[in-house]
């Protein structure tokens, strides 16, 4: 169920990204980098990969190479499909993905106010590794050997 994004994907993968991060609105102050992206320039890139499930697209994650890693710029669910393992699935994909390019180490970031994250990405494996302001964005990066 997890195939590389088609241009025709783009405005389901824009909906997931709203619904999924639209919660965050009020504790950031502003919308979630993810809900800004260019869309239609991450699939071009290759860049973007879904799980497409019986009602379209129902998680998806964006990830390339940066600074020598693997880098999961983001990843969400739509939230009518919570609890189903599509998260779990898309992190595997994600980490598959990077070893299968030759990646030994995969990066990523959270918004510091996205707490639920600062606990899942440990238990996932990932490591804290910086605290930085980042386009107006408090963020927290993670890194996990592949």
């Amino acid at each position: 169920m997890i195939r590389a994004a088609r241009p025709g994907d783009a405005a389901q993968v824009a909906a997931c990204a709203s619904s999924a991060y639209a919660r965050y609105i009020p504790l950031i102050g502003r919308k979630p980098a993810p809900m800004l992206a260019d869309v239609p320039a991450q699939i071009a890139a290759g860049q973007v990969s879904v799980w497409d499930g019986d009602g379209g697209v129902l998680g998806y994650t964006v990830a390339f190479a940066h600074e020598g890693a693997w880098f999961l710029e983001s990843i969400a669910v739509a939230p009518e499909a919570a609890g189903r393992g599509i998260g779990r699935a898309l992190m595997q994909h994600f980490e598959d993905s990077g070893r299968a390019q030759g990646f030994s180490r995969a990066t990523l970031y959270t918004n510091a106010k996205m707490v639920e994250n600062l606990a899942i990405y440990p238990h996932l494996g990932y490591e804290e590794t910086a605290r930085r302001i980042e386009g107006g964005f408090d963020r927290v990066w993670f890194a996990k050997a592949l």
